[in-house]
């Protein structure tokens, strides 16, 4: 899409919907912060059978949602195609929360989001990357540390282009 005679721009992301749904779903499955920071309610809510009086705090907890599978047509399995529709656009779902939600929303969310697309492609833009494990054989699975989720250890390799 770039080519090899410049480096990537925020501007070529609109028209990198793959490499969009790639980066959104790397952050929905490796759920590396799975509860978010404590909320409080502002009005008495209704929630899934439960009333939750104003004034209550709440941790909400991300993976509930990442993992949801009325969301993700196959929840515990990488797919990018979770955030393309028919056509190949990317796709807004709504249970997408690695930033948070409501007022306590990461405030470095923009600017992560274009380091995090610009450090990718200009990476798969300067190397061909490949492992010694066949890609079928490589678990993914966050590994569990107190709060956070950490990504499993595989050897990577990186060629120049």
């Amino acid at each position: 899409m770039i080519g090899s005679h410049r480096p990537p721009a925020l501007a070529d992301r609109a028209k990198m919907p793959y490499t969009d749904a790639v980066l959104h779903e790397i952050q929905r499955f490796a759920d590396i912060f799975p509860l978010s920071a404590p909320h409080m309610v502002t009005k008495d809510t209704y929630f899934r059978g439960y009333t939750i009086p104003k004034g209550t705090e709440v941790f909400p907890i991300l993976s509930s949602a990442h993992y949801d599978p009325r969301y993700f047509e196959t929840p515990d399995t990488f797919n990018p195609d979770h955030f393309l529709d028919a056509n190949g656009a990317l796709k807004k779902n709504e249970a997408f929360i690695p930033f948070s939600i409501g007022k306590r929303i990461c405030i470095g969310e923009s600017m992560a989001r274009a380091e995090m697309f610009l450090l990718f492609t200009t990476i798969l833009q300067n190397f061909s990357v490949s492992s010694p494990v066949a890609p079928e054989d490589i678990d993914l699975t966050p590994r569990e540390s107190g709060v956070s989720r950490v990504p499993p250890k595989f050897q990577i390799r990186f060629l120049s282009r």
